[in-house]
């Protein structure tokens, strides 16, 4: 009887050891941090005819872009999902119907085997079409899912052959949808027309554009670029301001990302608490033809409509991006325990002001630039510890102008009492005389 008890006992214990190592061990990696997704990168190539030129460094384009794209496989970091698509690269004929279709997923984005990928770049020869547009929206879909970092890098000796899909019409599109997808340009000896429309394309999704004339400055660039998908910066979220204070979406600190169309009004919320300092700033990029004489304003708000502060930026010309901010310390509570708002704490424990937060803008553009999508913008948001002793720059309602209006109130007492004493004065002396 005692050794079936010590038994029972045993297979109790053991149990009992079993179900505290492991469903303590699935918990935790249930609960744990999800792992991080490898970048993505899809190396777009020109294949067209135009390809055969030999005019870098004595080598024709193509070989220059094979050779690069040979170095670039060689140095791809392990962590990094790489694909390459082409454009012109099968269809030879004239039937423009036919040769804007004509690009093609190379090698799929996926862990990368550098023997297969080099056998593939090998087998290119130019050439076809230049369909530029057709070739994004596909590298795009070869980039579908999943969160992670994204880029396109477009190399390219020519502008697009397949209007009227204009490509920076597509990259705006891809910008619009809000999946954080950058598109960098390379032109391989470019001329002015090939230099505007890469530009506008890298321009609408936060790229960049670089000309090539040699054959190391295209490896080193590709090289960098793809360096920079596997330690991006941090992606903005994406948001969509209301047209007005209580519809907004609330913020929290961080990077956000929104459209904005010409001479329009978006509004945020963004709750700061006593004793923060709310510091905002907004980019807006220009990436279509707008004309002379625009500006940016950023202004914060209480949920009445007293404005609190404003930070505004205004240009005369072409530019790429404007910027501006603002700062607001709101004060912490007083020795009472009160707060500007009768809540009682300590700092950043009071009871939070919700700020809005306006960004507004006083772009136009000719009457034959698209409005939609609107133009990027970058909002960013950060609360930090106050100031010591804030002040509240909006107090009694006024803004920044009370300032103004005290020293008039003062400067008007003291020249009334100067003005009557000098007017006093004078009658004295005119009775006396």
């Amino acid at each position: 009887m005692i050794t079936r008890t010590r038994l029972a006992a045993g297979a109790c214990g053991l149990l009992a050891a079993l179900a505290v190592g492991l469903f303590p061990a699935s918990a935790t990696a249930a609960d744990g941090p999800k792992a991080k997704e490898p970048p993505k990168v899809d190396l777009v190539l020109d294949v067209s005819g135009s390809m055969r030129a030999t005019d870098i460094d004595g080598q024709s384009r193509m070989a220059a872009a094979k050779q690069a794209f040979n170095e670039v496989i060689d140095a791809v970091p392990d962590e990094v999902r790489l694909g390459i698509r082409t454009l012109g690269a099968t269809y030879p004929g004239d039937d423009r119907e036919q040769g804007c279709k004509d690009t093609k997923q190379l090698y799929p984005v996926g862990p990368l085997n550098r023997t297969e990928a080099k056998t593939a770049v090998a087998t290119l020869a130019p050439t076809g079409w230049t369909p530029i547009g057709p070739a994004l929206l596909g590298a795009a879909q070869d980039l579908e899912g999943g969160e992670a970092t994204k880029r396109i890098v477009l190399i390219t000796d020519g502008e697009d052959t397949c209007a009227p899909l204009d490509p920076c019409e597509v990259a705006r599109d891809i910008a619009a949808k809000g999946i954080h997808l950058v598109i960098d340009t390379l032109g391989l000896v470019p001329d002015a027309k090939t230099r505007a429309q890469l530009t506008c394309i890298a321009e609408a999704t936060g790229g960049t554009y670089t000309a090539v004339q040699h054959k190391d400055e295209l490896s080193s660039r590709v090289k960098q670029l793809v360096d920079r998908a596997a330690d991006p910066a941090v992606n903005p979220v994406a948001t969509e301001g209301a047209q007005q204070c209580a519809n907004a979406p609330q913020l929290k600190p961080g990077l956000y990302s929104d459209r904005e169309t010409f001479g329009e009004h978006r509004w945020y919320r963004v709750d700061v608490r006593p004793g923060q300092e709310l510091r905002a700033s907004v980019s807006l990029a220009a990436d279509r033809a707008v004309n002379n004489d625009y500006g940016l304003l950023l202004r914060a708000t209480t949920l009445h409509g007293r404005e609190i502060v404003r930070g505004s930026e205004a240009g005369d010309g072409r530019t790429d991006v404007i910027s501006t901010g603002l700062r607001y310390p709101k004060a912490g509570t007083d020795a009472s325990g009160e707060d500007g708002n009768g809540a009682g704490g300590r700092d950043g424990e009071g009871a939070a002001e919700t700020v809005c937060i306006q960004v507004s803008n006083s772009f136009s553009a000719p009457a034959s630039v698209k409005t939609t999508p609107g133009m990027p913008l970058e909002l960013t948001v950060e609360l930090v510890d106050g100031p010591d002793e804030p002040s509240d720059a909006a107090a009694f309602g006024l803004g920044r102008g009370w300032w103004l209006l005290a020293a008039l109130v003062l400067t008007g007492l003291v020249a009334g009492l100067v003005w009557g004493w000098i007017s006093r004065w004078r009658i004295s002396v005119w009775r006396t005389n």
